[in-house]
């Protein structure tokens, strides 16, 4: 059984699965029939501590239905190994893909768990080799292993962002490709892409990914929305978050419900002129 309800005040995302998927969705399940458009994405996506996520409301917006495939901490592997997920998308109308970083995700230096993406499982003999000093049983999340490996030495971090950023563009022009209907890239993030202190590792998300980056994936897709929130914004979505006391300090690095409202009206009028 699987329990999301962690207490007064914390909101039911009444989890669902779809198919022979083994990943958990944020429900009521829906019927993957007739018109509809698809999203995939990260826990912004997923809709944590929001009542009603983006997905949600661009339906109200636009009047199509839409299906919400995000997933907790997914990054780019969660959805290219999921035929289920796949043909899920490749019946919609349109899919919108929310831009993910690059951290999580397998690479030449390391692995993450296959379906819970934030997850560190282990570093391969090159990173080993690279890193001789570390003890890697340590770290759990990719986001602790790299900062570590930046604090212990910022040139021998610089091979491991390359790979990172390569590999993102690789997996991403991959799963885009893979993906039979039209997708349209979603930019949800407190920066610009075009901010190069933040699309770092001391970033916040999609870290790692910049401009350069998401103009190599462009191409495959059929539109971008970049939809950037401000911290006065952020605070404002605060309030409007649903959560329990133990959950406060997770609450507090959502981007919050008027990033979602920006980011349906932004989605909807694009979904429909492309579905």
């Amino acid at each position: 059984m699987i329990y999301d309800n962690l207490g007064e005040g914390a909101l039911d995302y009444f989890p669902c699965r779809y198919g022979k998927s083994k990943l958990t969705f944020r429900g009521p399940r829906r019927r993957l029939d007739g018109r509809y458009y698809a999203v995939l994405g990260g826990t912004e996506a997923y809709g944590k501590f929001v009542a009603r996520p983006f997905a949600n409301l661009a339906e109200e917006i636009s009047g199509t239905k839409v299906v919400n495939l995000g997933n907790m901490n997914a990054g780019i592997d969660v959805y290219s190994g999921d035929q289920t997920v796949l043909d899920a998308c490749g019946g919609a109308a349109a899919t919108v893909l929310q831009v993910s970083g690059a951290q999580n995700m397998s690479n030449r230096f390391y692995a993450v768990h296959p379906r819970r993406n934030d997850r560190f499982l282990r570093a391969s003999s090159l990173l080993k080799t690279i890193y001789r000093e570390v003890d890697f049983t340590e770290f759990n999340f990719t986001r602790h292993l790299l900062g570590r490996l930046k604090d212990i030495s910022e040139d021998k971090f610089v091979m491991v962002e390359q790979e990172l950023k390569e590999a993102w563009v690789a997996r991403m022009k991959m799963l885009v490709s893979r993906i039979e209907s039209p997708v349209v890239l979603l930019w949800l993030a407190d920066h610009s892409p075009d901010d190069v202190t933040s699309c770092t590792a001391e970033g916040s998300d999609p870290l790692f990914v910049d401009r350069q980056m998401l103009h190599e994936v462009m191409p495959y897709a059929a539109a971008t929305v970049e939809v950037v929130i401000d911290a006065r914004a952020i605070e404002d979505g605060f309030a409007g978050l649903v959560y329990s006391e133990m959950e406060a300090p997770a609450a507090r690095g959502m981007l919050g419900t008027v990033a979602h409202e920006r980011a349906a009206e932004a989605l909807a009028p694009v979904l429909d002129a492309i579905g």
